[in-house]
């Protein structure tokens, strides 16, 4: 049974291939990522985030970005995207087959200048030039705006700090944006209250949230979004990922896990088109690959059809069945 307030669907979006792959040392082979993506979509994942189009020598692990989207099949209703940090890297993007083009701009101006290595501002009066390209170029825009809640070493940000960055995305030709909770501390309230301000100024826009958990809210964070009215919800397989250089220990950075988030959905009635059992195998897929142990309660703990079905085990010097 559902609660009140809720949706009967929503878009989940795997993430893993981009915002997991860049957080493991050692690249993996491009006919593994192409493998990869084929398990998801045998699962029902129709939203990839495969690529990034940053400069190969910062992010090596995704160098091949090219030839991952020249080999990756092509089914109806699959949608790829791939994020690109600066104008250079749109341009390598738009010859790529791409439906998508995600640009990553900061609400907080310590991270921006971490991160990018530009100040909000900066970052914000190339926006519009980027927007120009996709538009030529037959893709769609979605802006993401990190740490649109919560900034490392700072705190709370400010929510006009956040509306800044969504009003410039808008203007530039955005068709979605995202609003990141970057640092895994963001909480309900503020999360509800962002997607439902975004909502309310710019109704035509379509609206997802990119979710970490590291303080382990990120179901919470996905009931008050969904209540909010969000378009999409961004994971990735095992919650491989995250931002590792911010401060903390590295097992509890990652993404929000994108079977937890289907199985949140199933348990709330809320249809994804996404099959866990199947969706799993691209999960432990990825375990293997990596090396990297799930941050999934799912893969961990069952869902709670395969915890039904269990039986008890017997003990090797039980009595049980014994004359």
């Amino acid at each position: 049974m559902s609660l009140p307030g809720l949706p009967a669907d929503v878009r989940l979006v795997e993430v893993g291939l981009r915002d997991g792959l860049q957080s493991v040392p050692t690249p993996l082979a491009t006919a593994e990522k192409v493998d990869l993506v084929r398990l998801l979509i045998d699962a029902g994942v129709r939203e990839i985030e495969a690529v990034s189009f940053a400069h190969p020598k910062v992010l090596p692990q995704l160098a091949d970005a090219a030839e991952v989207m020249a080999a990756v099949p092509r089914v109806p209703g699959v949608r790829y995207r791939g994020l690109a940090p600066n104008y250079r890297g749109a341009e390598r993007a738009v010859d790529c087959g791409l439906d998508e083009l995600v640009v990553v701009v900061s609400a907080d101006e310590a991270v921006s200048l971490r991160n990018q290595r530009l100040t909000v501002a900066e970052a914000l009066s190339g926006l519009d030039r980027i927007g120009d390209l996709a538009a030529r170029s037959g893709l769609r825009l979605v802006t993401a705006v990190a740490c649109s809640f919560f900034a490392p070493a700072r705190g709370p940000v400010p929510a006009a700090e956040r509306r800044r960055v969504v009003e410039a995305a808008v203007a530039a030709g955005s068709a979605g944006i995202y609003l990141a909770g970057t640092s895994g501390q963001e909480e309900p309230g503020e999360m509800y209250d962002g997607v439902a301000e975004v909502r309310s100024l710019h109704p035509g826009l379509e609206v997802g949230v990119h979710l970490h958990n590291r303080n382990g809210f990120a179901p919470a964070n996905a009931l008050a979004v969904l209540q909010a009215g969000v378009d999409w919800l961004e994971g990735s397989f095992a919650g491989l990922g995250g931002d590792l250089w911010f401060p903390g220990d590295p097992s509890v950075l990652g993404n929000a896990a994108l079977e937890d988030l289907a199985h949140l959905c199933d348990g709330l009635g809320i249809s994804t088109g996404i099959n866990l059992p199947k969706y799993m195998l691209a999960s432990d897929r990825i375990v293997e690959l990596t090396g990297r142990a799930s941050a999934s309660f799912v893969s961990r703990g069952g869902t709670r059809a395969e915890l039904a079905a269990a039986e008890w085990p017997i003990p090797e010097n039980s009595a049980v069945g014994k004359g």
